[in-house]
């Protein structure tokens, strides 16, 4: 059976332990077991997945986990192909571990093609449009060759494919759900695309069942406490065949009860409950489609539903930086001025509860790392 704790908790203990899943915490303050991450690489295999739709945000979203590492250390990991990114699950970009994004793509891809078929009859792409169009991507970048969106997007093009609208992303975005195709080496602010089965020359391969049962035991590890319900939607994956592979991995969690729901963390996470969670007095300034407020459903334990709207005005779907202070959800923030005079400042929910003496150092000190960040 997997232990279960009843200790007293509230909403801002349970989202500073989510902070020490998310390794959003000092590794000196969380305890030390061999999945800690230590590097860009390590740190995106530990996740499982971090949301990638927006590619700067999500530079920042690896470095804020990775002491002392800098906007460089992102780029060299993608150019080398520590790390990819790719469409894994949800329909959006995620970045993920190469050897981990054959067997996510098996679990979730023919769903995804499901979901997206009545928008392919209205762009006017047929099956046959995405041989011709695979055949045109992997003659261009064969022997280890890559191209551009906009290039790759010109031959389509001149092939008879047109890509205006949103049909030139759908069908780039089948090319690589399949794995022909997935983004490569950076140029400039944008990524190449390559041949998927020359970058990731050794994918694993997985069972569906022992798939779903890793995918979930590590998302639990990762981004715990959280529900199996959050489980399936950050996947997509049916709660049926969530729940069946649950059963093959909750012996190696933890359960928490809060509010009548059931919580999953890893143990190593829940023994901080023993000595007192750290984090009281952090605070950290993340980026938009950070993890720590998109990786589940339902976002309530760390943001407060009258400020949904503050994060994503008019739900148009762009989520705004966020200001995080003692595993809540206080704020936004923004870099305001010229690029000598920049300056982050905050934009915080609630006016008449300004940061006192000690969160406003702790403010400066996660913009002061945020710009050393951008210059490394």
């Amino acid at each position: 059976m997997a232990a279960k704790v009843g200790k007293r908790l509230d909403r801002r203990t349970l989202g500073r332990l989510r902070l020490a899943s998310q390794r959003l915490l000092p590794l000196h303050t969380v305890p030390r077991h061999p999945q800690n991450a230590a590097s860009v690489a390590e740190t995106v295999r530990w996740m499982t997945a971090m949301q990638a739709q927006d590619l700067q945000a999500a530079m920042w979203a690896v470095g804020v986990r990775v002491p002392g590492a800098g906007l460089a250390d992102v780029r060299s990991a993608l150019d080398s192909g520590a790390v990819v990114r790719s469409w894994p699950m949800r329909g959006t970009l995620h970045l993920v571990a190469p050897e981990d994004l054959h067997w996510m793509l098996d679990l979730t891809a023919e769903r995804l093609t499901k979901g997206v078929a009545a928008r392919h009859r209205e762009l006017g792409i047929a099956w046959a449009d995405i041989g011709k169009c695979r055949d045109l991507a992997l003659e261009r970048v064969a022997g280890g060759g890559s191209v551009s969106r906009a290039e790759l997007f010109q031959i389509f093009d001149a092939a008879g494919q047109p890509t205006l609208g949103q049909r030139g992303i759908h069908i780039l975005g089948t090319l690589c759900r399949h794995g022909w195709l997935v983004q490569g080496p950076m140029a400039g602010n944008q990524q190449l695309l390559v041949d998927f089965e020359s970058w990731i020359p050794v994918p694993r391969r997985l069972e569906r069942q022992e798939a779903i049962a890793e995918f979930a035991l590590r998302y639990f590890r990762s981004h715990g406490p959280a529900t199996v319900r959050d489980f399936a939607w950050w996947t997509q994956i049916p709660l049926t065949e969530v729940r069946a592979a649950f059963e093959d991995v909750k012996d190696q969690l933890v359960e928490l009860e809060f509010e009548g729901t059931s919580y999953w963390l890893s143990p190593e996470t829940a023994s901080l409950l023993d000595r007192g969670v750290p984090g009281q007095r952090s605070v950290l300034l993340l980026p938009g489609f950070d993890e720590f407020v998109l990786g589940y459903t339902d976002r309530s334990l760390v943001l407060k539903p009258e400020y949904f709207n503050k994060i994503v005005p008019g739900g148009n779907g762009v989520f705004k930086k966020t200001v995080v202070a003692g595993g809540e959800v206080i704020g936004t923030w923004a870099r305001a001025g010229t690029r000598a005079s920049a300056a982050v400042v905050p934009e915080l929910f609630d006016e008449s509860k300004p940061l006192g003496v000690t969160a406003l150092a702790a403010f400066t000190r996660a913009a002061q790392r945020y710009e050393a960040f951008l210059v490394s």
